[in-house]
């Protein structure tokens, strides 16, 4: 399955209710469960970014699904970037001249 890496703020909304952003994030990952995207990772950070997610998802739809839904909610607006192992990005690299 492919992994995403997400980068994830907090808005106003989520913010003002910190105090529940672990039991947000259960919800989340309740919710990934439901749509099969295994989430490996919620870390919360300091910095630009209050929260980063690791995640595995069958595919960009499924996961793109996912997070327009938690952007829904209005607690955090949402980064997606795409990760590669090593491994897949070797097999990448063969396709250059």
């Amino acid at each position: 399955m492919p992994t995403y890496v997400g980068l994830v703020k907090f808005t106003d909304q989520g913010i003002r209710n910190v105090k529940e952003t672990t039991k947000r994030a259960k919800s989340f990952q309740e919710m990934a469960e439901k749509a099969k995207v295994k989430v490996r990772e919620i870390l919360w950070t300091m910095g630009r970014y209050d929260l980063v997610l690791v995640i595995d998802a069958p595919n960009d739809e499924t996961l793109s699904r996912l997070t327009l839904g938690l952007g829904m909610l209005g607690n955090v607006k949402t980064e997606t970037l795409k990760a590669f192992s090593a491994q897949e990005m070797d097999q990448i690299l063969k396709g250059l001249p």
